[in-house]
């Protein structure tokens, strides 16, 4: 039987990006238990957020499929059917990563709306 895990309240789980394991000198470094995590990844599934959100008009800040960078002691990693996830606060991640043309088109259209 497949497993999902299902995030609650403000927690957000997300897969690892494969880490560059090549150095600048060429050395390739094996996987090992002493590397730190890496510092970007995937959102998979994001939580219903808080209680009170919804009074004051908050919203949960990232979506599934967003790519988000977060500092390495964030959260917690677990393994679900053999694969390695983050699962963290949603005001543990520093941003998300976002296309220059996604950017601009935004830009753009707030530009237009201002007007």
């Amino acid at each position: 039987m497949r497993q999902q895990l299902r995030p609650l309240f403000d927690q957000v789980v997300i897969k690892e990006l494969d880490p560059d394991r090549v150095r600048r000198s060429g050395l390739v470094l094996p996987p090992g238990d002493h590397e730190s995590p890496p510092q970007h990844g995937i959102v998979l599934a994001v939580g219903p957020g808080l209680d009170w959100w919804g009074s004051v008009g908050v919203k949960m800040p990232v979506k599934p499929g967003d790519h988000v960078v977060f500092p390495g002691s964030a959260g917690v990693w677990v393994e679900v059917e053999e694969e390695r996830l983050l699962v963290c606060r949603v005001g543990q991640l520093l941003g998300v990563l976002e296309e220059l043309e996604e950017l601009r088109e935004g830009r753009l259209r707030a530009v237009e709306e201002d007007s």
